[in-house]
């Protein structure tokens, strides 16, 4: 990324450094469709994350019917883009986090438009069906959409045999910079750009491209090797499911999850508390619930899930996580657990 920092040339024009930052933008185009196995390099879209890619999949969509289908704990960009955008129906899961892919095909009405499905839960880690549900959503010539921002890097993504319409992620998630992602689109689909106003990305996103950002997503999707890595952060967050620290108990499903993400509830003691006295041990993490950010309320994921949406801390690794991170936490949870309840008994 740094020789493309401070680079001036416009990759939309001809003169030399205008085609210097063209040939970076492909090389690393080529290099996040051959991470994610499209058919061509020209279904890739860069945008600034997956936030806006879900935005533009779901305007996009929303000129071809009225209403969309989303599953309950689909991400706020997904419930809030799809709720301004027309009707939504929104399809249940139990209380591992999972859908059922029978019943989101029969939320399916006939001015349906898209069908939006993550494939990993981003606050339990829980994977969904996907593979049925886009099967079942192709059959029935309606658009998916996938939101694979939690799983990208960290499962096989293969966007040919996925046979999607519409695939989402941000390079944050797996190791690359912040402020980029893409939205892949299915060769031969027209989608109408969320962003007007220039021929940027073959007229499918306006705004000059940002270059050095570009280059890292395609710099780590090319250093990845998403098994090594699975397998590396299977094993961390397994040793935290397996100390059954005293006080907690686990959300989501604890097999059929991403590998670098688990969800504990903390029984009985609020996040905020427990979050403040990780981070003066060292440790960061985050509750799934919203009320330890910005918005005071629950998690709509775990109230979805029939769980205490008010009491959670996600933990995940990266691939810079090692033993001695985990180490770290198994220490200093129980003791921040153990003085809260000395403070409340």
């Amino acid at each position: 990324m740094s020789r493309w920092l401070g680079h001036a040339g416009d990759p939309g024009r001809i003169h030399e450094e205008g085609l210097a930052s063209r040939g970076a933008v492909e090389e690393a185009r080529d290099a996040v469709a051959a991470f994610l196995r499209c058919r061509s390099s020209r279904e890739v879209v860069f945008t600034s994350g997956a936030t806006e890619a879900i935005a533009t999949a779901v305007w996009g969509a929303a000129e071809r019917g009225a209403h969309q289908v989303v599953t309950a704990v689909e991400h706020s960009a997904v419930r809030l883009a799809t709720e301004a955008a027309g009707a939504v129906t929104l399809v249940g899961v139990d209380r591992l986090g999972r859908v059922d892919a029978d019943q989101v095909i029969d939320a399916v009405r006939p001015d349906t438009s898209c069908v939006h499905v993550q494939w990993a839960n981003h606050e339990v880690g829980t994977m969904q069906p996907v593979r049925e549900v886009v099967a079942a959503c192709r059959e029935r010539g309606v658009l998916v959409h996938v939101d694979a921002a939690q799983a990208a890097g960290h499962v096989d993504i293969d966007f040919r045999a996925l046979d999607a319409d519409l695939l989402s992620l941000s390079a944050h998630k797996l190791g690359g910079p912040a402020g980029i992602g893409a939205l892949l689109i299915r060769r031969g689909l027209r989608l109408r750009p969320l962003l007007v106003g220039g021929d940027q990305e073959r007229a499918r996103r306006a705004g000059m491209e940002n270059v050095p950002a570009i280059c890292g997503f395609g710099a780590v999707c090319a250093a990845i090797d998403v098994d090594v890595e699975a397998k590396q952060q299977r094993a961390l967050t397994q040793r935290v499911l397996d100390a059954g620290i005293d006080g907690t108990v686990t959300y989501g499903d604890p097999d059929g999850r991403v590998a670098h993400l688990i969800c504990l509830g903390i029984l009985g003691i609020e996040p905020q508390a427990v979050l403040l006295g990780l981070d003066r041990a060292g440790v960061a993490a985050h509750s799934g619930s919203a009320c330890s950010s910005e918005a005071l309320e629950p998690s709509p994921v775990l109230e979805a899930m029939g769980v205490d949406a008010h009491r959670s801390l996600r933990v995940s690794v990266g691939w810079s996580s090692n033993d001695a991170d985990i180490d770290a936490l198994l220490d200093a949870l129980p003791k921040v657990i153990a003085e809260l309840r000395s403070l409340s008994g």
